[in-house]
C-alpha cells in the first residue's frame, strides 16, 4: 500500500480528516496534518498524540521507513488539496500559486468563490473572476484573519 492509501485509511478510520502530508527524505521526517471539521475550534494535542501513536503502531506493521514523525493542525493558513476544500471554504480569502502563469502572472490573492465543476475553482481577485482547473494549481493556502 502506498503511503497516502496507508495514511488516508488511518486517519479516515479515526474518524478525522487527512489534510495533507509531507515528506522530507533528507531528515526522514513524515508530517501529517489532520482536521475534525465537525469539532468546534479543530483539533487539539490530544487529537494529534492519538493519530500519532496509531500512526507509529500501523507503519511499523507496514515496515514504512522514517526516523521522525510530526501529527499537527492543519494551522490557520491550512492547504486547499482537495475539490471538497474549495467548496468548503467559499468566501474565505486565499492565496493561490499556479504551475504555470496564466497571462503572464503565476500568484494570486483574492475570495474564494467555490467550485465551478468537479475540476475547477474561481477565485475573485482584483475584481476580475478567475476559473482555474485543480490540476493548474500547484498550491493554495487560506490567508489567516486576526480581527
Amino acid at each position: 500500500m502506498d503511503l497516502l492509501s496507508l495514511l488516508t485509511k488511518t486517519v479516515e478510520g479515526m474518524g478525522y480528516e487527512l489534510v495533507d502530508f509531507e515528506t522530507s527524505p533528507r531528515t526522514r521526517l513524515l508530517r501529517v496534518f489532520i482536521d475534525k471539521p465537525e469539532k468546534t475550534g479543530g483539533v487539539n494535542v490530544e487529537d494529534c498524540a492519538q493519530v500519532s501513536n496509531q500512526l507509529t503502531r500501523v507503519m511499523a506493521v507496514d515496515h514504512v521507513d522514517y526516523d521522525r514523525l510530526e501529527v499537527s493542525s492543519p494551522g490557520l493558513d491550512r492547504a486547499l488539496t482537495k475539490a471538497a476544500d474549495f467548496e468548503r471554504f467559499a468566501g474565505f480569502e486565499i492565496t493561490l500559486k499556479l504551475r504555470s502563469p496564466e497571462k503572464e502572472r503565476r500568484n494570486f490573492k483574492g475570495v474564494l468563490l467555490g467550485l465551478r465543476k468537479e475540476d475547477s475553482m474561481a477565485l475573485a481577485c482584483d475584481g476580475v473572476e478567475y476559473v482555474f482547473t485543480l490540476n493548474q494549481i500547484a498550491k493554495a493556502r487560506l490567508l489567516p484573519k486576526f480581527d
